[in-house]
């Protein structure tokens, strides 16, 4: 029966996720699936995960509810209470991404929490770029707190998020929606409780990660007992960026150290430690236990290191607001580690991170008295190709591993007064060999007449 209850927890949280979808404001989740959903035991500990969403979200929010039940204190939740934050280190590593969390009770009694991730477009600030000089400069913060106790909204709370950013109904919209998504996961979850005649996850919680920590370690007592170091240079935003990553196969864990990475950026391209967890823990997973959910006892053998004040170990208050540019490499370097190990298992190098654009848009000023009253927020997800595999073609303009889908774009037209006047593969772009890389692609946008912008270009290995 657990088996049952646990495939079913799964099926709920994906539930959650397709709410969110089906229900977000921004482009950025109802269109490229930037977002993450989940279910947790009343410790905080992850029970289960919505397929649908990137590695950068889940695993660094399965370390998120934990932060919240801390804060806001644990004789300090109640029934219909919701709580909020887009704290980069509490969080899921940069302003842009709010973190809602929801307490699940029945029958008066606490059972665990949903929690879900989105990426807003805009939260304030100087937008989404890597120009601000600290994280202060990057928009609106919100330390983790209640957005609702006992199913009453903090209406303060809106109007000060409503008053600090460029799209007041698109943001308010996301959060709802993030809202929604989590009790729509709680209703499944009492449905399957009742159906089960549970009155907790205590049962149910232990089965799932005995079985995910003992298949884990199975997998890695499976591997050599060995150690290797990968490394890569990209080109950073005005200077070099090395990562480097040395790997060392224990028996009953695998430890991770980015020692020797390059330090702390000026520029806002820099990785609070929990999202260069979430992906180095991503690449090792897909290598040797693609199978096995996601949760936090399969997580826990993967250790994490970082120098601090490391690219990869900011610490407040660096700037964090484009952590993803560093990030999206982050598996690169490990899989150049894990090869040496074990050959023949990993993709090579592909694009890496995504190639973001976003266009802050107006009416010209010369051409319309109300110009400065209009304005639009848009940003498009897209990608070069996915690196070769050891036996089959990289694939083309795909997110790996980020995993976000590309805006398709007619969605992106229909945001704002933008025109995407050539979006097409680049022929034999996937460089020679066996198995080629998959395909970039050609972009040119612009603006509607009567409208002008600037541009925010997120990228690298342009060089």
């Amino acid at each position: 029966a657990y088996q049952i209850m646990w495939n079913r927890l799964i099926s709920v949280v994906e539930e959650q996720a397709q709410a969110l979808i089906r229900t977000a404001f921004s482009t950025s989740v109802r269109e490229a699936g930037d977002l993450s959903a989940g279910v947790y035991d009343q410790h905080g500990r992850m029970l289960a995960q919505a397929v649908t969403g990137t590695p950068g979200h889940v695993n660094a929010m399965a370390d998120a509810v934990e932060h919240f039940i801390r804060r806001i204190g644990p004789d300090n939740i109640y029934e219909g209470d919701i709580y909020i934050t887009n704290d980069p280190w509490e969080g899921t590593g940069h302003l842009h991404d709010i973190t809602m969390v929801s307490p699940s009770f029945l029958c008066g009694n606490l059972v665990g929490f949903f929690a879900c991730t989105a990426h807003v477009v805009d939260i304030g600030g100087r937008g989404f770029g890597a120009d601000a000089a600290s994280v202060y400069e990057e928009g609106l913060y919100l330390p983790i707190l209640k957005f609702a106790e006992r199913g009453v909204i903090d209406q303060t709370l809106i109007r000060i998020i409503r008053g600090n950013v460029r799209q007041p109904d698109q943001l308010s919209g996301d959060i709802y929606a993030l809202a929604s998504c989590n009790e729509i996961g709680h209703r499944r979850l009492v449905d399957m409780m009742q159906e089960f005649d549970l009155t907790d996850l205590t049962g149910i919680a232990q089965f799932i990660l005995d079985h995910s920590r003992r298949a884990t370690l199975e997998a890695i007592a499976a591997l050599p007992r060995q150690t290797a170091q990968g490394a890569l240079t990209i080109d950073g935003f005005d200077t070099p960026i090395t990562i480097k990553a040395k790997i060392a196969i224990h028996e009953d864990r695998i430890i991770t150290d980015f020692a020797g990475s390059s330090p702390v950026d000026k520029k806002g391209i820099n990785c609070p430690l929990v999202y260069t967890k979430a992906y180095a823990c991503y690449a090792l997973k897909v290598a040797i236990a693609p199978e096995i959910p996601n949760n936090a006892a399969s997580l826990a053998p993967f250790e994490v290191r970082a120098t601090e004040n490391s690219i990869l170990h900011a610490a407040h208050p660096a700037p964090v607001a484009l952590r993803h540019i560093i990030g999206h490499f982050v598996p690169d370097a490990v899989f150049n580690a894990f090869d040496q190990i074990v050959p023949g298992v990993v993709p090579a190098e592909g694009a890496g991170c995504l190639c973001n654009f976003q266009m802050s848009l107006r009416a010209r000023p010369d051409l319309d008295a109300d110009a400065g009253r209009a304005r639009f927020e848009v940003l498009t997800f897209n990608s070069g190709g996915s690196g070769a595999r050891p036996n089959h073609d990289g694939l083309n303009a795909t997110a790996f591993p980020s995993g976000v889908m590309t805006m398709p774009v007619e969605s992106t037209e229909h945001a704002g007064p933008v025109i995407i006047w050539r979006k097409e593969l680049r022929p034999d772009s996937g460089g020679a060999g066996k198995y080629r890389g998959g395909l970039g692609q050609y972009m040119e946008v612009g603006a509607r007449d009567g409208y002008e912008f600037d541009l925010q270009a997120m990228l690298d290995r342009v060089n």
